[in-house]
Order: C-alpha cells, then structure tokens, then sequence
C-alpha cells in the first residue's frame, strides 16, 4: 500500500541548489578566481523567450555569476548570428552560453546548435554532448533531463530495474532523458519506452509503466485510467489555458490531469513549481562546470 502522495517541491530544491553553488563562487572568490560568466542570445521580440532569460539571468544574481544578454533583432541573417556566436566562442572572459529558442524562421537551428563550442554548450545541445551523454561520458546534460534526474537523486526515488515511459521524443527533453534513464548510473539502470504521437495502445504503455515523464507537449493528456497506483509522475508541461477567475485571464497546467491523477501516485511534480526551476538550477551547474574544467589557465 502507498501513503500519501509526495509532491516534488522542485521551486524549493531549486534554491537549495543555487544556494550551493552561491557558496562555491564564494570559494572561487576567496581562491582569486572570478566568478563563472553565463552568456545568452536572444533574436527577436518572442517574449516568451525574454521571460526565459530573464529567469535565467536572476538566477546567475542569486549565485553571484556574471551575466550578458545579447538581443539581436528578428531580421537578423543566419550569418550574422553565427558571427556572434564565433565572438562568443573565443571569448575567453564567458564560460559558456546558451542561445535561446526559438529561433526566428529564417535560421537553421541546427546549424546554429552545431556553431556553438562543445566547451561552453552549457544547453547540452551539441552532437559532441550528446554524444558523450549517450556514452555515458562527463559532458553537460540538457538543462531540462538533468533538473529531473536530479530531482529523482535528492528525493532518493529509485530508478533501478523500474519500467519507465517517456512521453514525447524531441531532442530537448525526450530523447536525453529516455538515454539518461537507461544507462548504468545511479540514477538509471531502467527499462525505457520511449513513446510519441504514433504510438500505439499508449494508454496501455502508460497504466504499465512505474515512472511516468510526460513532455508531449498537450495540457492535461495524461488522464487517471492512464496512471497505476503508486506511480511517479514528472509533468514536464507548461501549457496556457483559458481561466476567466485569474486576472491574466489563463493559467498553466502540464501535460498530466494533475487534479484527478495526483491521489494515484507515490510522487507527483506540480506545474507551475516542479520542473519549470530545476531546469535553471541544472544551466546554472553546467556553467560552474564549464568554468571548473574548460576555462583557460
């Protein structure tokens, strides 16, 4: 029998961790180091992404990082901000930097992610990265699987030998994390479906599975007939919709009907609150990592 269900404070994790990083800038500091120094590019006006970074940039204030933004305007060429980016690279005063998505139209995003240094990818979205990830290899692991994993690492929520669904492929969350689950790691060593918008007899797939991580991208999908008693959920979802009784006239919910599924699990995340910060906690410890191993001596 399960007790009650545990909810996956990832807004209170998160300052705890950033809270540890702060102490080792400390040390960097009492050791005559500057602090590390986090870049981000943002083209365009999508003011989703300026929230994003603004996050991001707050964050670096509470750990005592150096921080820039560079915005460039949307009509700016798939050259020009592959100039920037080469600027960025030999730039031995930043440690590593992230440029923010989406892209506008007109720019390869692909070509854009290979440009970046392998050294200061401190997203995780380079094939080099990746690759290591997939190895098993020290790297930095996208910001998003790595908050997760280390939510599961600090509520001690074993992973071994679990049946484990993933729930959306993309090359940002679902794809890293159905790898990260699998390997020989302290936290992995699970079985892994990786599910997606073609897969058959999903709800099936879903009432079987210990460890749900839902990052399909539709609010509210995860429904309770698709959830057993006793499973971990990790609602990876952030999606807007229509609520007349908040001022802003919407509110966010994830991809998990978190009302009528959280009385089924052991440990559920919230949305807003459980993923959402664990996900900059992650950006900051790659950058302190880039300025640990990769900064010039």
């Amino acid at each position: 029998m399960y007790g009650p269900v545990q909810i996956l404070d990832g807004k209170t994790l998160s300052v705890t961790i950033q809270r540890e990083l702060a102490d080792k800038v400390d040390q960097m500091l009492a050791n005559g180091e500057r602090p590390p120094h986090l870049a981000a590019i943002i083209v365009g006006a999508n003011p989703a992404s300026k929230v994003y970074v603004g996050h991001k940039i707050k964050a670096c204030d509470r750990v005592g990082y150096q921080s820039s933004i560079i915005e460039l305007p949307e009509a700016t060429t798939q050259e020009q901000l592959l100039t920037e980016i080469k600027r960025l690279n030999l730039d031995d005063s930043i440690d590593g930097y992230i440029v923010q998505l989406p892209l506008p139209r007109h720019i390869d995003n692909d070509i854009v992610i290979q440009a970046v240094s392998p050294l200061k990818d401190v997203d995780g979205f380079h094939p080099v990265n990746i690759g290591k990830m997939t190895m098993g290899l020290d790297t930095f692991i996208p910001a998003t699987p790595y908050g997760i994993i280390t939510l599961l690492d600090r509520y001690n929520i074993s992973t071994e030998g679990k049946s484990v669904l993933v729930l959306g492929r993309s090359n940002i969350v679902g794809t890293p994390m159905s790898i990260l689950l699998s390997r020989n790691a302290k936290v992995g060593n699970a079985t892994v479906t990786l599910a997606h918008s073609r897969t058959q007899n999903l709800d099936q797939l879903c009432s079987n599975a210990d460890i749900i991580v839902a990052a399909i991208g539709r609010d509210r999908f995860v429904k309770e007939h698709m959830v057993k008693r006793g499973a971990v959920i990790i609602d990876v979802g952030i999606n807007s919709i229509p609520d007349p009784t908040k001022k802003r006239g919407y509110r966010l919910v994830g991809d998990v009907d978190f009302d009528n599924v959280v009385d089924k699990c052991s440990f559920i995340t919230p949305v807003p609150g459980g993923v959402g910060p664990l996900t900059v906690a992650a950006l900051m410890m790659n950058t302190l990592k880039a300025a640990q191993l990769y900064r010039p001596k």
